[in-house]
């Protein structure tokens, strides 16, 4: 009455992947797939109309709403991190020249009133 076929693997297909990884992509499409959706969304709508009904504080449906966003959006924030750790996101610059330290210009106007130890109050006479 009801016809049985079983799927053989040819000699030519690729080997599947290991079973650990397939066990891994089933989980995490049970975890983050159409049905774990569906039933965030309820208990998002179920814990928004607790709190206008007043049945649960609005810290505790705040933390449910967060947890949510965290849960689903976990991927997307790792694979940010892990984006901006791997290159940076400003440019290194290049060194900068050493400061100019206790040297004075070889310029002989500067040289003959030149007077390290003078602020900005102090005028220099001129030639």
């Amino acid at each position: 009455m009801f016809a049985v076929t079983l799927q053989q693997a040819s000699l030519s297909d690729p080997p599947p992947a290991s079973v650990i990884a397939s066990a891994a992509n089933w989980v995490s499409g049970l975890l983050f797939g159409p049905p774990a959706t569906a039933i965030a969304v309820i208990a998002i709508a179920w814990v928004g109309l607790a709190m206008l009904s007043g049945r649960i504080d609005i810290r505790r449906g705040a933390s449910v709403v967060l947890g949510c966003f965290l849960l689903f959006g976990a991927k997307g924030i790792a694979d940010g991190i892990r984006a901006n750790a791997v290159r940076p996101s400003v440019p290194i610059a290049e060194a900068a020249p050493p400061p100019n330290f206790g040297r004075v210009s070889s310029d002989a106007s500067m040289a003959a009133g030149y007077d390290p130890y003078a602020g900005a109050a102090v005028t220099r006479p001129r030639q």
